[in-house]
């Protein structure tokens, strides 16, 4: 076995990432050791354990070798999606192609599988506890899933299909940062930006100092994106920066200079990655894509996540399309004769204001990103007896990113790295990750450590980073998903934490925590005027409270939109032959939507969830979560959103527990009933006693 390489702090012993000394050019070499290593030590456990595999001699010894290549890796990961280059991109790429080429090995390992098959079918098994029960069933279910029971050739295939997909996954992640950025609107005369705010109008201000151009800067990061087709009164901006954002990474988008950026299309890589889907799925013996992607769900069939969402649909619809035909009838007031989709945003915050005198704006003020951050860890707090301090002497990659440790009693139990402002070569959207899994280990107790990221608008020179309730709400849910991986009292990493969890259940932790978002007594902690401190005032929140299911059906069936189109590409794809991916987008807009978008809108091209962040066939999963995080969240509406004994039961049957037992199991736990629809409808205002659309 080879010496680790020298001077690189990837594979030197490290408690958290060396952000500060993480170059480029270490991340190949430290990636290339630990394979070499880990393959070693892999054979030598196999070996060693192969008369009578238990738990200390060759479980344990395997999830030492899976976190120490996990503690060189995932730092990399995070500063591909945060602080991108060109540099690093080819590293991580060239890195990540070795990755699954070793993982893929691993899942086809015999020596592995008939270890793990013997340990499960042992007495010693019965003696073990529910997470090391779980841990192993689920590695004989991963074998399966890898193509273990293949012949030579067919496994060979597979593996040569998981690293293809690797490649297009990350190259799709990529064409899509690149033509975002590649895109941009110079503005000098200001009266063009009219109705944006202030803090929008600030920002682009420094977009444009950043291009050393004078005036304003408009680009198509995601906060820059929504202020313009929420607030511009210039129609021909919100339309050009419409066409922009829709047809990213598409045959049809452009350059800030307005030509082609066809160089970043990602049509022939979503037709390939279909295709090699497809064959993965074929390989294993399943029909399609779907069917093997629900082997690792809650949810049994695709024809089950139809009816599900489906029957959403259904009771959403009439509703919707009573919203749309009244904003239709609004915009007519104002002198439009048809209303297309970069004018939906802008006259649904305008009737908005009209109905309930309160637009995201108004209340932006009373959110200062630092007054949010500190209500948030009040809520934690007063939830789950939480305190959480920060930490400036741990080193980050960005000024902007902060680190925090969280106590329990007394005793530090995890830490979190915070990372909230749009930058450039940053990914857009929102996210958690992990960054260290709890685990025990022969030092002691690893603590779990998470990546928390998102993109708001930065503070300006002269005003502080001003957060809208939307993006409040954004914060509680990335936030979730973080207390979900930070309190487990799992100490077994494939179970502990997020990890091991259904993924149509991940989301249930951080959709629930929204709910805070919208009680006056939350809000009183979360706001605070920017310039006078005074909390959002009772009109301004009794307002905001009456418009929280403004055009709710139009959004339900939004989600319900690209989660059908998700299942159905999959799910058909082998009657798609060939696979038309705008035409099965239109049919589910035919079947669901209200509302239409124009031919040239590429929406696929960019969903970067299905096609490079795991959601493929799974979509539905923010649906399927969401009931049952209403249906929980009932359970404070009833006692109280602070009730101890309940906040207790959430933090001791859920996110403790990880995801050492099945979901639905951990549910019916803190429920003590099935899931049901109801809740969800009703947070959403939607009448289910009215009659359906077909």
């Amino acid at each position: 076995m080879s010496k680790p390489p020298s001077h690189n702090p990837l594979v030197e012993p490290h408690t958290l990432p060396p952000f500060a000394e993480i170059q480029p050019e270490h991340v190949v070499p430290a990636v290339e050791y630990f394979i070499e290593r880990n393959t070693a030590l892999v054979e030598d456990i196999v070996t060693n354990a192969k008369s009578a595999p238990s738990w200390d001699n060759f479980v344990y010894p395997m999830e030492d070798c899976d976190d120490d290549l996990s503690q060189a890796w995932s730092p990399v990961g995070h500063l591909n999606g945060v602080l991108n280059s060109e540099a690093l991109r080819e590293a991580y790429n060239e890195a990540l192609l070795k990755i699954t080429e070793f993982a893929t090995a691993m899942g086809q390992h015999q020596g592995m599988y008939e270890g793990y098959n013997t340990l499960r079918n042992s007495a010693e098994f019965e003696k073990l506890s529910q997470a090391q029960q779980k841990t192993i069933d689920n590695a004989l279910r991963d074998f399966t899933l890898s193509g273990i029971g293949l012949p030579k050739e067919k496994q060979q295939q597979f593996a040569a299909n998981s690293k293809r997909l690797s490649e297009l996954s990350s190259k799709f992640s990529n064409n899509v940062l690149d033509a975002t950025h590649a895109w941009y609107q110079h503005i000098t005369d200001e009266s063009e930006l009219s109705g944006l705010p202030a803090s929008a109008l600030a920002v682009a201000k420094q977009a444009a100092a950043s291009k050393s151009l004078e005036g304003w800067v408009i680009t198509l990061d995601i906060p820059a994106y929504l202020a313009v087709m929420t607030h511009a009164d210039n129609r021909a901006l919100r339309e050009a920066m419409y066409r922009a954002y829709t047809t990213r990474a598409s045959d049809q988008g452009t350059k800030a200079d307005g030509s082609s950026a066809a160089e970043w299309d990602n049509s022939e890589l979503i037709s390939e990655t279909l295709a090699l889907r497809q064959q993965q799925a074929e390989l294993l013996g399943f029909a399609n894509y779907a069917e093997l992607s629900l082997a690792r769900k809650m949810a049994q069939t695709p024809e089950q996540v139809e009816e599900f969402l489906l029957n959403l649909a259904d009771q959403s619809k009439a509703m919707a399309e009573q919203e749309l035909a009244e904003l239709r009838a609004f915009a007519q007031q104002d002198g439009l004769d048809e209303l297309q989709a970069w004018d939906v945003s802008y006259y649904s915050e305008k009737l908005k204001e009209q109905q309930h005198a309160i637009s995201q704006e108004a209340v932006r003020p009373y959110f200062p990103a630092e007054k949010v951050i500190s209500g948030l860890f009040s809520v934690a707090s007063r939830l789950f007896g939480l305190t959480i301090k920060q930490d400036s002497d741990i080193t980050t990659w960005h000024p902007d990113a902060r680190y925090y440790r969280v106590e329990r009693d007394g005793v530090e139990i995890a830490g979190f790295y915070l990372d909230i402002y749009a930058r450039e070569h940053k990914r857009g959207g929102a996210w958690m990750d992990v960054c260290r899994t709890r685990r025990k280990t022969a030092q002691g107790l690893q603590l779990p450590v998470a990546y928390l990221t998102c993109n708001f608008n930065p503070p300006s020179e002269s005003i502080p980073a001003l957060l809208t309730h939307n993006e409040v709400t954004t914060l509680f849910h990335e936030f979730g998903h973080g207390l979900h991986h930070m309190l487990t009292q799992v100490d077994v990493a494939a179970v502990s934490g997020i990890s091991g969890v259904e993924w149509d259940a991940v989301e249930l932790p951080s959709q629930f925590l929204e709910n805070w978002c919208w009680h006056p007594e939350v809000l009183g902690l979360l706001s605070g005027h920017y310039e006078t401190g005074e909390p959002l005032p009772e009109d301004l929140l009794n307002k905001m409270l009456a418009a929280k299911n403004f055009q709710s059906g139009m959004m339900m069936l939004r989600q319900i939109e690209f989660a059908l189109f998700d299942l159905r590409l999959h799910w058909h794809y082998p009657s798609l032959n060939p696979v038309d991916v705008a035409g099965v987008i239109n049919d589910v807009r035919q079947r669901v939507a209200v509302f239409q978008p124009p031919a040239f809108n590429r929406f696929e091209n960019s969903f970067n969830h299905i096609f490079a962040g795991g959601y493929a066939a799974g979509y539905y999963s923010y649906k399927w979560a969401e009931v049952l995080s209403a249906d929980a969240f009932s359970v404070f509406e009833e006692n109280g959103i602070f009730d101890a004994d309940s906040g207790q039961r959430f933090l001791t049957e859920i996110l403790q527990k990880g995801g050492s037992r099945d979901a639905n199991s951990l549910f019916v736990a803190f429920r003590g009933r099935e899931p049901e629809n109801d809740a969800l409808l009703r947070h959403s205002g939607i009448d289910v006693s009215q009659p359906k659309s077909a």
